[in-house]
């Protein structure tokens, strides 16, 4: 059965107000970032041995003499910011951008990554907010939850069941991440949207592969606790044997679900112009790099201006790698993310004459961030 050709039309992004550096941690927490290598980040994040040579271990160990793992920014939501006007401002841009109307959406897929209610997501608040009369649908994969959303839009789309498809996805990890913990070195917020429907022949999502992760389960957990005011508070926390998990298993997700989208798309990986990598942690993309034989020219790492922004972060790399002009109409794209709990997921996809949202308050150039990563010795 030939399909029509689906993807990407349109792609926008939207932060947060306040941009939180290593310094503020320094100013305000300096006895936490003394006895950094006590808390929960380095129990997440340790080489699994001394002189251990998988890949992971290896491009983790250079960082391990910095409490802040390479991280150097991240955006924080203000008081009067939510994870709701992130999305609201995000799928405005993206709309506006397709040339689109909320009454054009047939179908709106929305991650919240979390929202303010404890549950249900966004997707009908965000709905209401927008004007959107048509389905509206919350899904959740973690931080792999922009690939499923994408692959679900695309098949709706591709069987006739939908034409437009918006998809929006949101984290708000600084509310759920105890300012005491080092957790929130590595912790930063913002939302990304993106429309689905028909491309040119040729173009759009050729091939992908997703595989669950029940191997990590475990590595984080909610705990829930009131605060003084005695409102119920959740925290995000790092669990036992999470740094073993990470260690263990992510070289082979990379692997899988990388080759198996290449495969599913019928190229090559020579023939991939780029790669967006999830970039949870600075050592990454370098992770990802080694674990294909890449060049790493031919990716972008955006965790040291971000932090990590979970399932936000797709949207990020490849809007930014498209405004850069590191991704170029009718190029083949790989988009590579790993949700712990959840599912690990690639998909290959020719860029189409995608629109572009507004550049992200305050400016980011791909150069200017590459500056800030910080090179190991």
């Amino acid at each position: 059965m030939n399909l029509k050709p689906v993807g990407i039309r349109a792609i926008a992004l939207n932060f947060p107000s306040i941009i939180r550096t290593n310094d503020y941690y320094r100013d305000n927490y300096p006895e936490m970032v003394a006895v950094a290598e006590k808390k929960t980040l380095a129990r997440l994040f340790a080489p699994d041995e001394e002189g251990a040579t998988d890949i992971w271990s290896q491009e983790l160990a250079p960082y391990m003499s910095d409490p802040f793992r390479g991280t150097v920014e991240r955006r924080v939501v203000a008081p009067d910011e939510t994870s709701l006007s992130l999305e609201y401002s995000a799928a405005m841009d993206a709309l506006e951008a397709a040339k689109l109307a909320p009454e054009d959406i047939d179908l709106m897929l929305v991650t919240s990554l979390f929202p303010e209610q404890v549950t249900p997501g966004n997707a009908a608040f965000l709905a209401g907010k927008l004007g959107l009369q048509n389905a509206a649908w919350n899904i959740e994969s973690t931080c792999t939850s922009a690939l499923v959303s994408l692959q679900t839009a695309c098949s709706l789309v591709q069987t006739g069941e939908y034409r437009n498809v918006l998809v929006v996805v949101s984290t708000t990890y600084s509310r759920y991440t105890d300012e005491n913990d080092t957790l929130a070195f590595l912790s930063g917020d913002g939302a990304g949207a993106f429309v689905v429907g028909h491309l040119k022949e040729s173009q759009g999502v050729l091939g992908s592969k997703i595989a669950n992760t029940a191997a990590t389960c475990g590595a984080f957990y909610n705990e829930f606790t009131t605060d003084e005011q005695g409102n119920v508070k959740m925290f995000i926390r790092g669990g036992k044997g999470a740094s073993k998990m990470f260690n263990e298993t992510t070289v082979k997700f990379i692997r899988l679900c990388c080759h198996g989208a290449i495969a599913a798309a019928n190229v090559s990986l020579d023939q991939i112009d780029f790669f967006a990598f999830n970039t949870p942690s600075a050592w990454y993309s370098k992770v990802c790099t080694r674990a294909l034989g890449i060049d790493p020219e031919r990716t972008i790492n955006l965790n040291p201006f971000y932090a990590n922004i979970g399932p936000t972060f797709p949207i990020a790399n490849l809007y930014h790698a498209a405004e850069s002009g590191k991704i170029r109409e009718n190029d083949l794209v790989l988009v590579y993310t790993m949700g712990s709990s959840s599912n690990a997921g690639a998909s290959v996809m020719r860029w189409g004459d995608v629109a572009l949202g507004p550049a992200p308050a305050p400016p980011l150039s791909i150069s200017q961030a590459q500056e800030k990563v910080l090179i190991p010795n």
